[in-house]
C-alpha cells in the first residue's frame, strides 16, 4: 500500500491507496485506530521489523497466506512479504471482507496435504499403524 502525499491525502488521517489493488482505504469502519491492511484484498505493507517501529528497509507488499485465532476467539491475518518472505500477524479490521477471510481460513480444507480420494484407505493404515504402535 502506499501511503497518500499531503497533497494526495483524503479528508481523514490515515487514508491510504492499496498498493495492491488501489482501493482507497479510510480508517472509518475498522473497529481500530490503527488500519494495517486493505479490508478488500487483505494486503498490507512491509514497514515494521516490530509492531508499529516502521523499521523495515523492504517495502514489499505483505500477502495474507493465513487466518489463525487468537486466545480469546480473536481472528488474525497472517502476512507474508513478496519481497523477503518476512511473516506477520495483524488483528483482522471489522470491515475486512467477510468471504476472503473465509477463503483463507477454508484453505487447508479445500487443498488437504493428501488426495481426498484415498482418505478411507489412509485413514485403514493410520488406524492399524497407531494399533501396532
Amino acid at each position: 500500500m502506499k501511503k497518500i502525499g499531503p497533497n494526495e491525502r483524503g479528508s481523514k488521517e490515515g487514508t491510504f491507496t492499496c498498493r495492491a489493488c488501489g482501493f482507497t482505504v479510510t480508517p472509518e469502519g475498522a473497529g481500530t485506530r490503527h488500519r494495517n491492511h486493505c479490508p478488500r484484498c487483505l494486503c498490507s505493507l512491509h514497514l515494521d521489523v516490530e509492531p508499529g517501529d516502521r523499521a523495515a528497509d523492504c517495502g514489499g507488499t505483505m500477502e495474507p497466506i493465513a487466518v489463525w485465532v487468537r486466545r480469546g476467539g480473536e481472528w488474525a491475518l497472517i502476512h507474508r512479504c513478496r519481497v523477503c518472505g518476512a511473516l506477520s500477524a495483524n488483528r483482522i479490521a471489522a470491515d475486512d471482507d467477510p468471504v476472503k477471510l473465509l477463503g483463507l481460513a477454508l484453505r487447508p480444507v479445500a487443498s488437504p496435504p493428501f488426495p481426498v480420494e484415498r482418505i478411507e484407505e489412509l485413514s485403514r493404515l493410520l488406524d492399524k499403524e497407531w494399533r501396532n504402535g
